[in-house]
């Protein structure tokens, strides 16, 4: 059908009233994602302690297993010395243990009864799921000024080029944001507390020990390098040992690292969101 003095079919103006809207829905859904990554980092004014008290195991694991192991030389690192080789993995082992508890959060609000306020509304649940993966990712940044600080004093031969502080900075929130985002979904799925805690637990380990966090990969068996390259954490420490240190360099590649990191919490948020109502049936 033509419009009138128009020359114009109702067709094309529905056309172009739909491509017009298209960049306002992607605003509205990055819009919506900060106020949740917000809102989820305001919360750190009542917790603030609870980032300081997660450093401690990282802390002790460089100060303590690294410096013994530096010193007795049985992890072979090229050029590299351990305690150079090891701070990376022990800044991808701090943002993952407080991404893999994060899912806890969702249970809390559910009995709060803010899970249900927040489905009721129109946010989309992917924006709800990217907000929270994205304070996750501002968290473990809190965790990168530690490790940055213990590792320097320790005589870490740390990396202060703005490029590759901003590269660090990027795989620490893209890190964090996949295993948060992950650990939603395990608590999407098992709705208690309990059950929640103790897969957490038994997941942290296996993914740290499975990775190239405290040992190359020429000293792992054949299986455990299989296991490793289908270990997110394997390429956010291959990242951040080419970023971090001074002449480090990646083993699996800077555009496989970040091409796995970013598009493994891609694929994660989409799973996320669609079972998100899951948590308060």
């Amino acid at each position: 059908m033509t419009l009138p003095g128009h020359g114009a079919t109702l067709n094309d103006s529905a056309e172009r009233v739909r491509l017009n809207r298209r960049p306002g829905i992607v605003w509205e859904f990055v819009y919506k994602t900060l106020v949740i990554t917000g809102t989820e980092i305001r919360k750190l004014r009542h917790e603030p302690t609870d980032l300081l008290t997660r450093a401690v195991q990282p802390a002790l694991w460089l100060l303590i297993f690294g410096e013994v192991f530096t010193k007795a030389k049985v992890i072979p690192t090229g050029s590299m010395s351990y305690r150079d080789f090891m701070a990376p993995g022990i800044l991808a082992q701090s943002v993952l243990f407080i991404a893999i508890f994060y899912g806890i959060a969702i249970i809390w609000e559910r009995d709060l009864g803010i899970v249900h306020k927040l489905l009721a509304s129109p946010t989309p649940r992917g924006a709800l799921v990217l907000g929270k993966a994205l304070s996750a990712g501002i968290r473990g940044l809190s965790q990168m000024v530690i490790i940055y600080l213990l590792a320097s004093l320790r005589g870490v031969h740390i990396s202060w080029n703005p490029l590759a502080l901003l590269g660090v900075m990027a795989a620490v929130v893209s890190g964090a944001a996949l295993f948060s985002t992950f650990s939603l979904i395990i608590a999407c799925l098992v709705k208690t507390r309990e059950r929640f805690m103790g897969i957490g637990q038994m997941m942290t380990m296996p993914l740290f020990f499975a990775s190239n966090a405290i040992y190359s990969f020429e000293m792992m068996p054949d299986w455990l390098q299989t296991l490793a390259h289908f270990n997110p954490l394997t390429y956010e420490v291959d990242a951040l040992r080419a970023l971090m240190i001074t002449g480090g360099t990646s083993h699996l590649g800077l555009p496989l690292d970040f091409g796995v990191l970013i598009g493994t919490t891609a694929v994660l948020v989409t799973i996320c969101a669609w079972i998100y109502p899951n948590v308060v049936r």
